[in-house]
């Protein structure tokens, strides 16, 4: 597998572009992506029962036909909470995108990000379909920067492999910093491949991938009402048919697919808001790998554990105390953690550690936490930040 430095547009046969519109008055705040071919979709959608009107939309079109060929997303407005009128204008985006491209209605998705509850400015999203359509390009950063909200920076990801002696490239963008939390993907992510796969096989691979990637990041424990994770394959790179997850070329595509997915979910986690730490949380020793995750989903997402690892504290006890309601069945006087490489606990509740050696790992921007439980052949790895003071700054005036 090959790393590669371009984003949406990697793959053969894709374009993309972004624009200001004026939704926010300095920064671009329309993205569109397009295939030059019907694309093969897969996608999952915010568990929320409140579902913003491009996720109700989005649900509509794919239910009609997995064959999409544009996505058309705004930021700095979620297009939620805005009952029929939002309903309306998501399918307005959608009009005009299939009209200013010169295809189906049916093959348009439509994604937005940014506040709840306050209707679109749809003169300038109209103006902004428009002028997408005539700047799309073979740079996706452009596309990239245009579906950020506090995001300090543009996510991008990008991989080559073969498959039966075809190149398949995987390309992705994400955007993502507060209301993250692991159910579904609290984000918005759009992943483009070249590679020929059916939809049935698609959406299984998208479905494991985001399971290990978008499932298991955590900034704020908040899950929005706009998530949505999008894989777009359009067949360009001629590579065998892959119809099955046992058949040739699955495995290959499949571990191209993942380590996308878990680039951006990282790069979601590292941009956390106000974070000053990013932490990777391993447990193994459980009874299965869904018991690993669930522990460590639950120690991700503590307020205390994560206040914590802020305050470069090396409190275990809030470590045990989240594994203890996480609701897995294990034995606590087996349970041993580390700092890094600094053992904190040891079996039977055994403490012998340096608070100066656990202070200078804390100290680091990349922390890594080992939870063994002992009890099973099972283990997961989760990535999440600390909270800090200017994560509350930030949101208390997320508004104004």
């Amino acid at each position: 597998m090959e790393v590669a430095h371009e984003g949406v547009t990697a793959p053969l046969g894709f374009q993309a572009s972004g624009v200001n519109c004026g939704i926010k008055k300095l920064r671009k705040d329309v993205a569109l992506v397009t295939s030059t071919s019907p694309a093969v979709t897969a996608a999952l959608f915010t568990t929320n029962v409140v579902a913003a009107a491009p996720v109700v939309v989005g649900r509509e079109q794919l239910e009609r036909s997995r064959h999409i060929r544009a996505v058309i997303i705004n930021s700095g407005n979620a297009n939620a909470c805005t009952g029929d009128r939002g309903l309306e204008d998501a399918w307005t985006m959608v009009n005009d995108t299939a009209a200013a491209l010169g295809i189906d209605a049916g093959e348009v998705l439509v994604a937005s990000t940014g506040v709840i509850g306050q209707y679109l400015p749809m003169d300038n999203i109209r103006r902004g379909i428009r002028q997408a359509a005539e700047m799309l390009g073979d740079d996706g950063t452009a596309a990239a920067e245009a579906i950020r909200t506090t995001d300090t920076f543009a996510k991008e990801s990008a991989v080559r492999c073969v498959v039966g002696g075809a190149r398949v490239t995987v390309g992705g963008m994400a955007k993502g910093s507060g209301m993250i939390a692991p159910n579904m993907a609290t984000m918005l992510a759009f992943v483009t491949t070249d590679a020929l796969v059916t939809p049935e096989v698609l959406q299984a691979a998208t479905k494991l991938a985001v399971d290990r990637s978008f499932h298991r990041i955590s900034v704020d424990g908040d899950t929005s009402t706009n998530d949505m994770v999008a894989v777009l394959a359009n067949g360009q790179a001629g590579n065998p048919l892959i119809d099955s997850v046992d058949g040739p070329g699955y495995e290959a595509f499949y571990k191209a697919l993942e380590h996308v997915l878990v680039t951006l979910s990282k790069m979601i986690v590292m941009d956390g808001e106000g974070a000053t730490k990013f932490v990777e949380i391993r447990v193994t020793g459980a009874a299965n790998e869904a018991e690993a995750a669930q522990a460590a989903r639950t120690v991700a997402n503590s307020s205390l554990f994560k206040t914590a690892i802020n305050g470069e504290d090396a409190n275990w006890g809030r470590i045990l105390a989240a594994l203890g309601r996480s609701g897995i069945d294990f034995d606590p006087a087996k349970v041993e953690i580390d700092f890094g490489d600094v053992p904190i606990l040891r079996r039977d509740y055994r403490i012998d550690f340096s608070e100066e050696a656990a202070k200078v790992v804390l100290s680091r921007r990349e922390i890594e936490i080992t939870i063994r439980l002992n009890g099973g052949d099972g283990s997961a790895v989760f990535w999440t930040c600390d909270l800090s003071k200017e994560y509350v700054a930030i949101n208390a005036n997320y508004r104004t």
